[in-house]
C-alpha cells in the first residue's frame, strides 16, 4: 500500500482543485485503506523498524530496489533519455553482482547514480495530461495517467520473473517484506502529515500530484503566472478530466 508515497518531495499543498471529480469515492477509498493501514502495515512497519538492524535494514532496502530497477531502464529508453538508460543498465548489472544482488550500493559510489522512472512519467514525458485524481484500494493515491503503471511496474521487476523459477513460496514472503519495508520509509512522513495537516486527505492528494509532475519533468516541472492577480492556467479545456498543472513551487 502505498497510500502517502513521496508525500513531502513536492512542499505542503493544501490547496482544493478541480481535478478530483469522484472526491466523494477518493474519500471513502482513502478513509477505508488508513483503516486498513492502521491495522496491518504500519504496525507491522513499526515493529520492522523497532527490532530491524539499520544496516540490515537499508540492505533489504537496496535488494528491493535493484529488484524493480528494470522497470526504471525501460523506461529511460521509452523516454528517450538513451545515456540515462544506458547508465541504469549498468547500475543494475553492477549492484546486482558486484553488490551481492542488490544488498549494497556499489553503483552510487562509482558515479552511477539511481532514478526514478515509470510508465506514468513516459506518458507525461509523451504529452498526456495527469488527469483525474483516484484513490484505488490498498494501493493510494493515482491518476488516469498513473493507472497503466499499476500494470507494469509488477511485471518489469525482477520479482516476477524470479516467481516463474522459485514459486510462489519464495516470492509471496519476499512480496510481504517489500512491503513492510516501502512503508517503514514512509513513517516519519506519515506521521509529520498527521501531526501538520488539517485535511489530510487533500494534503496528500495535492503532494502527490505536484511530485508527479516534479518527477515528469525531472526535477523542473513549469513554474505558474500571475495575471490580474490570479493564476492563468491556460490549458486546453475538454472535462473535468483534464490535467492540473505542476504546482508552484513552495
Amino acid at each position: 500500500m502505498m497510500l502517502l508515497a513521496l508525500l513531502f518531495l513536492s512542499g505542503c499543498a493544501t490547496v482544493e482543485n478541480n481535478h478530483d471529480p469522484i472526491e466523494g469515492l477518493n474519500r471513502a477509498m482513502d478513509g477505508y485503506n488508513e483503516i486498513l493501514d492502521r491495522a496491518t502495515l504500519k504496525p507491522l512497519a513499526r515493529g520492522y523498524v523497532a527490532v530491524g538492524d539499520p544496516m540490515i535494514r537499508k540492505g533489504i532496502s537496496n535488494f528491493f530496489d535493484n529488484a524493480a530497477y528494470p522497470n526504471t531502464i525501460i523506461n529511460d529508453f521509452l523516454q528517450g533519455k538513451d545515456k540515462q538508460g544506458v547508465e541504469d543498465l549498468f547500475r543494475l548489472l553492477f549492484n546486482s553482482t558486484i553488490g551481492l544482488l542488490g544488498l549494497i550500493d556499489v553503483a552510487t559510489s562509482l558515479g552511477l547514480e539511481k532514478n526514478n522512472e515509470d510508465l506514468g512519467q513516459t506518458l507525461g514525458v509523451w504529452g498526456f495530461s495527469q488527469g483525474a485524481y483516484i484513490v484505488y484500494p490498498l494501493f493510494g493515491p493515482n491518476s488516469v495517467r498513473d493507472t497503466p503503471t499499476l500494470l507494469s511496474e509488477p511485471f518489469l521487476g525482477g520479482l516476477f520473473w524470479v516467481s516463474l523459477v522459485l514459486g510462489a513460496e519464495v516470492t509471496v514472503p519476499l512480496t510481504i517484506l517489500s512491503y513492510i519495508d516501502q512503508r517503514s520509509r514512509l513513517l516519519d512522513a506519515s506521521d509529520l502529515r498527521d501531526e501538520l495537516a488539517l485535511d489530510p486527505y487533500i494534503f496528500t492528494r495535492e503532494a502527490w500530484r505536484q511530485n508527479r509532475e516534479y518527477l515528469v519533468h525531472d526535477g523542473n516541472p513549469p513554474t505558474k503566472e500571475l495575471v490580474n492577480g490570479e493564476d492563468d492556467w491556460e490549458e486546453e479545456d475538454d472535462d473535468d478530466w483534464e490535467d492540473e498543472p505542476a504546482a508552484e513551487e513552495q
